[in-house]
């Protein structure tokens, strides 16, 4: 049995992902998305505490790392019910030293721990083909890696715990590099009387091609900015890979100067838009639309 705890955007299918691969759950939420998984054929839990009780191994999908350590150490949290022996696995996205902090109260608890975070947003979710990324010990991996390949295409080690969480926080910085580096240049095009689709398509095929731009340019030509990963999640992100480049006294000046756009459309609305958005801050400086 496997406890499931978060269904947001992206919990919410990877724990159908796993039912119908044949799984049994004990699901948990806040929200009303759990009646939905349930229906699905989960078995709904009025606390992570219960959830962890019956459950050799508890998922957890959560914002960031305040969730994480409430869910796993709070007051009827996954720690007060899990048995000794259980394997917790981490899939949220959070500060690398959080993880490292929580994999010792889950060691002292008895339970093993790994951090796998995800890459992919929610249509990768649906159709179980994500990246994870994960840190954790190898024999407690081998364990867990069978379970993440439901959900993924992509399932690798890297290191030791907070690994996981340190690869997400580099994906996430090229991952938003890419895209303001994306809508400078469809910007640019337009601005100079260029057609973006053209361009896109000019160049998708050589060396500036990339999965983030398949992604991401036919979302701009049209203008849809219906989130598959959220600007506010992007900026809690790569707030995480700041604080954790203070922690090695380096400087990040492209995460930083993406932050700042990102915290821009924050303050102007548009926090629950797809990351794509990011072009709206350069058609705003230069008074331009990118269109078919």
């Amino acid at each position: 049995m496997i406890g499931f705890i978060g269904l947001g955007i992206m919990g919410k299918p990877m724990a159908k992902n796993l039912l119908k691969a044949g799984f049994s759950l004990n699901i948990y939420d806040i929200n009303e998305a759990a009646e939905e998984v349930a229906q699905a054929g989960g078995k709904r839990c009025s606390s992570p505490r219960e959830a962890a009780e019956n459950s050799g191994m508890i998922l957890t999908m959560l914002p960031n790392s305040p969730q994480v350590k409430e869910v796993l150490m709070g007051k009827n949290g996954v720690l007060e019910g899990m048995k000794p022996g259980s394997i917790v696995v981490d899939m949220s996205s959070i500060d690398p030293g959080v993880s490292v902090e929580l994999e010792k109260a889950v060691s002292a608890a008895g339970g093993e721990m790994i951090d796998a975070p995800v890459s992919g947003g929610e249509p990768k979710a649906k159709d179980a083909t994500l990246s994870f990324m994960c840190g954790g010990k190898e024999e407690v991996f081998a364990k867990v890696k069978p379970v993440l390949e439901k959900m993924g295409a992509s399932v690798v080690l890297t290191g030791p715990i907070g690994s996981g969480n340190m690869t997400k926080l580099a994906n996430q910085i090229i991952v938003a590099v890419n895209i303001a580096a994306l809508s400078e240049a469809l910007v640019l095009a337009a601005k100079s009387g260029v057609n973006p689709e053209n361009v896109y398509n000019a160049i998708k095929g050589g060396l500036a091609g990339s999965t983030v731009m398949n992604a991401k340019a036919p979302m701009m030509l049209d203008r849809c900015f219906d989130p598959g990963f959220r600007i506010e999640l992007h900026i809690k992100d790569l707030n995480n890979a700041v604080n954790a480049s203070q922690a090695v006294d380096m400087e990040l000046p492209l995460t930083q100067a993406v932050l700042g756009m990102m915290n821009h459309l924050k303050d102007e609305g548009l926090e629950k838009c797809d990351h794509s958005a990011i072009l709206r801050y350069y058609e705003e400086k230069e008074q331009v639309e990118v269109k078919r």
